[in-house]
């Protein structure tokens, strides 16, 4: 019995901590379930959400800053990446590392973009010469006889 009283869970150890790959609750957490503190403020805001949003929406209106602020931060999402386009040549690595640079030299990507662009021509080339390599590795192993 533990100090508790209680007979200790089969997947404790003796200390009462879980012991190695075992688990109390091996499903976890059922998914939607919110916490307690979640549902009681939601229950608290249910009936006053919309007086709460007009009275946001005039505190920024008369200028207020954190109203303000509270106001663009739901109404803007966060910006995300955008999609640039580059005229990359194919199969020149040189060439294509060059056009990025020349795109951000001339102001129409960001450094980030074309950073993020340099990453993905160097992944590519890394995944090209891994799979030629495999190639030359299958084709070898076709040609050797088996016994």
């Amino acid at each position: 019995m533990s100090k508790h009283g209680k007979k200790p869970a089969e997947n404790r150890g003796a200390n009462g901590r879980f012991t190695p790959g075992n688990c109390a609750n091996p499903k976890g957490r059922p998914k939607g379930v919110k916490n307690k503190a979640t549902r009681l403020i939601e229950e608290l805001l249910a009936g006053e959400a919309e007086a709460l949003t007009n009275a946001l929406i005039r505190r920024a209106l008369a200028g207020h800053g954190t109203a303000l602020t509270i106001i663009f931060g739901a109404l803007l999402p966060r910006p995300r990446e955008r999609a640039v386009s580059v005229a990359l040549p194919p199969d020149d690595l040189v060439a294509a590392h060059a056009a990025v640079l020349a795109a951000v030299a001339a102001g129409d990507i960001t450094p980030a973009e074309g950073h993020a662009m340099a990453g993905l021509i160097d992944l590519n080339a890394a995944f090209a010469a891994r799979l030629a390599a495999l190639e030359v590795r299958l084709a070898a192993s076709n040609s050797t006889p088996r016994p």
